[in-house]
């Protein structure tokens, strides 16, 4: 996967402690951050493809992208058995 666009996140210039915060609203600060990023569509798909447990990537906390993955996941099924 290409990670070019990792230069343009708003986040490279910032502490990689905020995206991995330790509460709820830590995370909403984090998220606030991703709403107004111009890569964040392919940072929330490297963290889905790469399976990434921890933080906020992409606006999604974890919580989020693991219910990302189960409908990816549930669609391929019903796609499957089409």
């Amino acid at each position: 996967m290409d990670n070019e666009w990792m230069a343009q996140g708003r986040c490279r210039e910032m502490d990689p402690a905020v995206f991995f915060p330790s509460d709820g609203v830590g995370v909403q600060v984090a998220q606030r951050i991703c709403a107004e990023c111009p890569v964040r569509v392919p940072c929330l798909e490297y963290a889905l493809v790469n399976r990434i447990d921890h933080g906020v990537w992409g606006g999604a906390s974890e919580r989020e992208r693991r219910r990302l993955l189960r409908q990816r996941r549930l669609a391929g099924i019903r796609t499957a058995h089409s």
